[in-house]
C-alpha cells in the first residue's frame, strides 16, 4: 500500500493498493458513510441517438465518489467491491443521488475521506509496512501431491493441488527418477510466481519434503538458503495448519500475523479448556474486565473493530497498559474466536 496524498484538515487519504492483502485491509478500513471517489468505468446509454433498447451504450471512464453503504471482500476473486450513493461526478453522464459499485482494483488509486481513528490508522500503516516484506511460501508435500500455503496478512491462500505422475515404490517404473524431478520442477516453477520470497517452509509426513530440499540444493540454490524442513503428520491444508500451530512460521516469517494470530488464539483455548481464571471471553465480561484494568491483551475479530463500543474497549485496554490484537475472520483461529463471542481477552490477574 502506498499513500498518494493525504490531507488532514478534510480527513482525506489518497492509497494506491499494491496487493490483495492491501484490499484486504482497505475493506476493514473503510466504513459506512465514508466518502470514496476513484476513477470509474460505466456503461451509459445515450437516449438521445434514437438506438433500440438493445444497444447496451458506450463505456465512458470519469471521477465519481459515492457515500459508502456496503462493503464486500472476495478473498478468493481478490475483489473489493464499494457500493454507495453516488454524491459527485458529470452529471450530463450519471444521475446524483443513484447507486454506483466501485470494483477496487490493485495499483488503481482511491480517494477515502472520513473521520480517521487510532485503529483504522494504525490498520493502514500496517498495510503500508507489510508490502515491503518478501514472501513467506509453506511447501506441504506429498508422494504426489503438494499445496503451496501462501502466507498473507488476512490468511493463507492456497495454491494447488500440484499432482505428480510418480508411481509407488512397489512398482518399477523405468523414469521414476525422471517423474519426481518433473513433480518437483513444477511445484518450483509455481513457487517462482511469488517471487521475491523471503523464506519456504517444506513440511510434510514422510521423506517427500527431504527429497524435495536436495533437489533445490542440486538446482535452485537461491531457493534451498531461504528453506526449512519441518516433519507434520499430514501433508494438504492440514500440515499447513499443523505447522502455523507449532510456532515455526512465527519464528522464521518476517511477517509472521497468522501465526501470532493463531497462536494466541490457541493459548486462549487451552486456558479456557483448563478452566482458567487468567482468561475471558465475550462482551460484557471483556469489557467489565478492561474497566478493571486486568487485560494484559485484547484479543478482537477485525469484523468487530467498525462498531464503536468494541473501540471504546480497546482504547479503554491500551490506555490501561494492555496490548490489543485484531484477529483476522479468514482464517480458522479467527472463526474459533468468533464462536467465543469474536472477542476475548488474556488477564493480568483473576477476577
Amino acid at each position: 500500500m502506498q499513500i498518494k496524498n493525504q490531507d488532514k484538515k478534510i480527513g482525506l487519504i489518497e492509497v494506491i493498493p499494491e496487493s490483495i492483502d492491501d484490499l484486504w485491509h482497505l475493506s476493514h478500513i473503510i466504513e459506512e458513510h465514508d466518502y470514496v471517489s476513484t476513477l470509474t468505468t460505466r456503461r451509459i446509454q445515450d437516449t438521445n441517438s434514437g438506438k433500440t433498447r438493445a444497444d447496451r451504450g458506450v463505456k465512458k471512464t470519469f471521477f465519481l465518489g459515492i457515500r459508502i453503504e456496503k462493503i464486500s471482500f472476495h478473498k478468493y476473486t481478490g475483489m473489493l467491491r464499494l457500493t454507495g450513493i453516488i454524491e459527485s461526478g458529470p452529471e450530463d453522464l450519471i444521475p446524483l443521488g443513484s447507486h454506483h459499485t466501485i470494483n477496487v482494483q490493485v495499483n488503481n488509486s482511491l480517494r477515502i475521506q472520513k473521520t480517521w481513528n487510532k485503529w483504522s490508522l494504525d490498520r493502514l500503516n500496517q498495510a503500508i509496512e507489510s508490502s515491503k516484506r518478501n514472501s513467506e511460501i509453506i511447501v506441504a508435500i506429498e508422494d504426489n501431491t503438494t499445496t503451496l500455503g501462501l502466507i498473507k496478512q488476512y490468511g493463507i491462500e492456497y495454491v494447488g493441488p500440484i499432482t505428480g505422475d510418480i508411481s509407488g515404490k512397489r512398482n518399477i517404473q523405468k523414469d521414476r527418477r525422471e517423474k519426481i524431478n518433473e513433480y518437483y520442477a513444477n511445484i518450483t516453477k509455481i513457487i517462482s510466481q511469488h517471487e521475491p520470497i523471503n523464506k519456504l517452509i517444506i513440511v510434510g509426513p514422510g521423506f517427500t519434503k527431504t527429497g524435495y530440499y536436495e533437489y533445490l540444493q542440486e538446482n535452485f540454490q537461491s531457493y534451498s538458503k531461504k528453506a526449512v524442513v519441518e516433519n507434520t503428520g499430514a501433508g494438504g491444508h492440514a500440515g499447513i495448519q499443523e505447522v502455523l500451530k507449532n510456532g515455526l512460521v512465527e519464528s522464521l516469517a518476517q511477517d509472521a500475523k497468522i501465526a501470532k494470530e493463531t497462536s494466541q488464539v490457541n493459548k486462549l483455548l487451552e486456558q479456557i479448556g483448563k478452566s482458567s481464571n487468567l482468561v475471558t471471553y465475550g462482551k460484557k465480561q471483556v469489557e467489565d474486565a478492561a474497566n478493571m484494568g486486568a487485560v494484559e491483551l485484547l484479543l478482537v475479530l477485525d469484523e468487530l473493530v467498525r462498531n464503536q463500543s468494541i473501540q471504546n474497549i480497546m482504547n479503554i485496554a491500551e490506555n490501561m497498559g494492555g496490548k490489543v490484537m485484531i484477529i483476522s475472520s479468514e482464517h480458522d483461529a479467527g472463526k474459533q474466536l468468533e464462536s467465543l463471542g469474536s472477542i476475548a481477552s488474556f488477564l493480568r490477574y483473576p477476577i
